[in-house]
């Protein structure tokens, strides 16, 4: 196996996008998925060291602070599963959500993924820019199992 480097950090702006999990605010992180709010459904806590363990993380930081978040979960190769994109609301409209979105798909291990999903309630419009449809032409149906 040869060793390949991190995926470098990115600026966009006075933002910075990153894929190293070391810089994660572990704080911020709880807030945004543990909590019950509208873009959480309240992951237990005990689960989020895993949540982060089994994802590509990347996160988004202005001034050193973190103020945005997503996750990748993949075989890296046929599918890819965006979820928990979010950029705190005082950074919102200023293009920092779809240039975190390009920071993710040039990941070397998301590059040629043949299938990419995401669910989501709102932003339909970022992620179009991004070729997601909203019409499903897969006659597979998606199914859910709450445990």
């Amino acid at each position: 196996m040869t060793f390949k480097p991190p995926y470098p950090d990115a600026s966009f702006g006075e933002y910075t996008f990153s894929a190293d999990k070391k810089r994660l605010d572990l704080e911020y992180m709880f807030q945004l998925l543990c909590i019950p709010s509208r873009y959480s459904t309240g992951l237990p806590p005990e689960r989020l060291p895993l949540v982060i363990e089994n994802s590509l993380c990347f996160s988004v930081f202005y001034q050193g602070k973190q103020i945005g978040f997503s996750r990748v979960i993949s075989d890296q190769s046929e599918f890819a599963s965006l979820w928990d994109v979010f950029i705190d609301e005082p950074h919102r409209r200023k293009g920092v959500g779809q240039a975190l979105l390009k920071y993710i798909f040039a990941h070397p291990r998301l590059k040629g993924i043949f299938r990419w999903f995401l669910m989501t309630e709102d932003a339909h419009g970022l992620y179009q820019k991004f070729d997601f449809k909203t019409e499903v032409y897969n006659p597979y149906i998606m199914m859910k199992v709450n445990v």
